[in-house]
């Protein structure tokens, strides 16, 4: 395994990610607009939200991701003449041309973001992110900032789930970008895993664009490719020491492969002398970094001896091996039975460089394999996964919606046969209640005008789950979750790096109770409404229905 790499070249992810073109979305975003325009009141103000409705993964929790993507997006938005004649073609030839000259002069500058900070744990139906400014912009909007926010926030959430299964002291290298949906996919599963937990990616582009920490070994084709020791050039090593008269590894290979076959009563015939050749022939590339893939053919008959054989050689020159990569099979058992060895060669030829090597499992792994490995006995120090965690085949997207809440002023509310479905009317402020003992146990949503709940002060509020049924709490502190990020086209707090939003991801994790955490069956983490806003859902419901009967009746 490599060791990890990071960017310095000095070009930020900031830059590298101001790219998302403001064409990267629905046509039907653009007839809106239009319409919106052709009716004069595209320069109405409004307000939308973004939130999801249930929880990922049937989970108990989720973490918000992809706001900084947002942010930049925002700053960024802009149409170049070459994007508004593509437009001019695609949408109907009855289409105003100075619709066109309106959005060649639109940008930003009116609209304003208030958002959770990004890494904070969420969850279902609090709303993310508030999104205000002229009726026609923030409609233009909502395509790409759904497409920033759904999968970044999916696949950290993931990320984070697959590291509460691993534990904390397990290292988890994400190497999931051949299977990835596309290099837009690869790319952002690699930043926001590392985000979600992830140590190390395979991913060299990721390293150099985020700093995110890179390793790598290598394949069984690798292995494979050779078939005799006659294929190994150079043949010779020169010692760590400062000599510099070369040794013939491969002679000394051979001598240790003896005493090792002797120490382990192993048959000698059974080893693949291509595999040997593939180890010695990256060995004498990497002394510095030898960390083989060891089942290509057999890991108890052929791959560990010939593991043990070129490190032992590797350590008589002073050069330190890294470890051994398991890719099939019991990844528990071949582990302990890999340790065992180690420890024997350790203790028989006394070279303390084999009691720090790691063992690296690699094998489709998944969340409840995962969690298996914490049950069984095992000696495995760093786990991969790609397919599993990418492209997070328990559930392919968490759902972000992006509703209007109010125009003008006045509150909208989308109002469904299926309640699910319904929105929650007008601009909103959102507070996390905190325990005595600092778990976060329920998040109160309230009109933006409303004043904010205080601690040690008995709250009344309605959880979304059972509109009928009031509850009193009372917090021993209060935290407000909406921040203002973007206003007049500028973004207003510090862009983080991805190592800061890492770390924030942790912290906020700490504060969710362990059983809001638990990956099967999880408790039900309570979301409420203020009396306000519950009294404002009641009498919008009230309106509309009487509204409906006014016109069926007449």
């Amino acid at each position: 395994m490599a060791a990890p790499s990071s960017n310095t070249c000095g070009l930020t992810e900031h830059s590298i990610r101001e790219r998302v073109p403001p064409l990267l979305t629905d046509l039907y975003q653009f007839t809106m607009a239009y319409a919106y325009w052709r009716t004069g009141r595209h320069q109405e103000p409004a307000v939308f939200e973004l939130f999801f409705r249930d929880n990922p993964f049937g989970g108990g929790f989720s973490l918000f991701a992809g706001l900084h993507d947002c942010l930049l997006f925002l700053r960024s938005f802009r149409f170049t003449d070459e994007d508004v004649e593509f437009l001019r073609s695609v949408l109907p030839p009855a289409t105003d041309p100075a619709f066109f000259q309106f959005l060649r002069g639109l940008d930003c500058s009116g609209v304003t973001l208030r958002a959770i900070p990004e890494g904070t744990v969420v969850f279902a139906r609090v709303p993310l992110m508030e999104v205000s400014g002229p009726l026609a912009v923030v409609q233009l909007l909502e395509t790409s900032l759904l497409c920033l926010v759904n999968y970044a926030s999916l696949v950290c959430s993931n990320a984070a789930r697959f590291r509460l299964a691993a534990g904390p002291k397990r290292k988890l290298l994400e190497m999931g970008l051949r299977r990835a949906q596309g290099p837009d996919g690869g790319l952002t599963a690699s930043r926001y895993t590392h985000i979600g937990g992830f140590d190390l990616t395979s991913n060299v582009q990721a390293g150099f664009l985020f700093g995110v920490p890179v390793a790598g070994t290598m394949a069984h084709s690798y292995v494979t490719s050779f078939t005799s020791l006659d294929e190994v050039w150079p043949q010779t090593l020169e010692a760590l020491n400062g000599d510099s008269t070369p040794v013939d590894i491969i002679s000394l290979t051979k001598g240790w492969l003896r005493r090792v076959c002797e120490l382990l009563g192993s048959q000698p015939g059974k080893i693949h002398e291509g595999e040997l050749a593939a180890f010695l022939s990256y060995a004498i590339a990497y002394p510095q970094n030898f960390l083989p893939v060891i089942d290509s053919f057999s890991v108890g008959c052929s791959g560990l001896l010939n593991f043990c054989a070129v490190a032992l050689a590797l350590c008589e020159l002073e050069y330190r091996p890294v470890g051994v990569r398991l890719d099939s099979g019991d990844l528990c058992r071949q582990s302990l039975e890999v340790r065992r060895v180690f420890r024997l060669c350790s203790e028989h030829f006394s070279v303390s460089a084999f009691d720090s090597l790691i063992i690296v499992g690699t094998n489709n792994i998944t969340e409840h394999s995962m969690a298996e490995l914490n049950k069984k006995e095992n000696e495995i120090d760093v786990v991969g996964v790609g397919t599993h965690l990418v492209t997070c085949t328990q559930q392919p997207s968490l759902g972000c919606v992006y509703k209007l809440v109010e125009v003008r002023g006045s509150p909208r509310m989308k109002i469904s046969e299926d309640p699910e479905k319904s929105t929650v009317p007008g601009r909103k402020a959102v507070y996390r209640l905190i325990d005595a003992e600092g778990h976060a146990f329920l998040d109160l949503v309230c009109l933006v005008a409303e004043a904010p709940p205080e601690a040690g002060v008995s709250v009344s509020c309605y959880p979304l789950s059972c509109d009928t049924s009031c509850m009193s709490v009372i917090p021993a502190q209060v935290t407000c979750l909406r921040q203002d990020m973007f206003t007049k086209g500028q973004v207003t707090q510090p862009l983080c790096s991805t190592t800061e939003t890492r770390a924030k991801v942790q912290s906020s994790l700490q504060t969710l109770h362990p059983r809001h955490k638990r990956l099967q069956e999880p408790d039900s983490y309570t979301v409420a409404l203020s009396e306000k806003l519950h009294t404002l859902v009641t009498e919008i419901r009230k309106g509309s229905s009487h509204n409906s009967n006014f016109l069926l009746a007449n």
